[in-house]
């Protein structure tokens, strides 16, 4: 018989399939490093410190390089092949300032790679820490500066998307045929930025609406899920296992006469396993469970 979903009686094989793509999903590194991102920004906890922040790990600070560097080419070759063009407000100006906050920010991305790494290697060292017996003020105050400028870049970032808005998306004027790709250039910045600022409103959706609606409905949950509880190998092999068929004296443990997991029936020679409470499932069926989350997938029982 299908899985049960907590207070919606017996489950669907939709609801069992949708259940294990969340399992899989919960354990992933793009959701563990969402989580780590939501309480970075929200202050909870150790992560909240800069140290420790997700966005100085090397694999983001190599895609945002990466994006600055298309930002860069990307202006530069629209800019040079609309000479020609004359729009109604300065978008020239806008673009170039955008331009040139981008190529500021790869000194800043370097810091941010340096004190990543220093901190990794146990030398840690900011603006706000105090070091008993330091005594090169260098790294404390290239550290100040350098929180500064970043500091003011996202002011003007900020500022600058505003002004974009208001001369990019004026329709009074109908200036976009005078300029159509410095307004697509503009129009792309600007969507760029929208997600980049909306981030912290999405995260807030997915962990704090989707998730507790899954957990509802669903009855799994996958912010525990995300922690490492899948089951170890030796785990698995403490678990009684038989072949279908050969002993009537297991046979008769798996009365359902079929794996709640794939919903087919059990043939002869097939691979059993029974966890503590007394569920049988395929071996291999329950072992790709186990393996993400070690609770039973019919009652939710922990294995000891």
């Amino acid at each position: 018989m299908p899985v049960p979903v907590p207070g919606e009686g017996p489950g669907s094989p939709l609801t069992l399939f949708i259940t294990r793509v969340l399992a899989r999903a919960s354990r992933s590194r793009w959701y563990i490093f969402l989580r780590h991102v939501y309480r970075y920004q929200n202050g909870s906890g150790p992560g909240s410190e800069l140290s420790s922040s997700p966005f100085n790990s090397p694999a983001w600070l190599m895609l945002e390089l990466a994006i600055l560097l298309i930002q860069i080419a990307t202006t530069t070759v629209v800019m040079a092949i609309s000479k020609n063009e004359r729009p109604f407000w300065p978008l020239r100006i806008w673009i170039f300032a955008y331009n040139i906050a981008n190529l500021l920010n790869l000194p800043l991305l370097y810091w941010r790679h340096r004190y990543a790494a220093e901190n990794r290697n146990g030398n840690r060292y900011g603006e706000d820490v105090e070091q008993p017996g330091r005594n090169d003020e260098l790294p404390r105050t290239t550290s100040y500066l350098m929180n500064k400028s970043r500091t003011c870049l996202e002011l003007f970032y900020a500022m600058w998307f505003v002004m974009g808005n208001v001369w990019v998306f004026d329709s009074r004027l109908g200036t976009f045929n005078r300029a159509p790709r410095l307004h697509a250039l503009c129009i792309g910045l600007l969507a760029w930025n929208a997600v980049i600022y909306s981030l912290p409103f999405l995260l807030f959706l997915l962990l704090c609406c989707f998730v507790p609606m899954v957990s509802y409905v669903l009855g799994y949950n996958m912010n525990l899920a995300s922690v490492d509880r899948g089951a170890s190998d030796d785990q698995l092999s403490e678990l009684p296992r038989w072949r279908f068929g050969v002993n009537k004296a297991t046979d008769h443990r798996a009365e359902n006469g079929e794996c709640c997991i794939c919903l087919t029936k059990y043939k002869e020679r097939d691979e059993l396993r029974q966890l503590p409470c007394s569920h049988v499932f395929h071996q291999r069926c329950v072992d790709r469970w186990l393996r993400i989350i070690s609770s039973c997938p019919l009652c939710k029982q922990e294995l000891k």
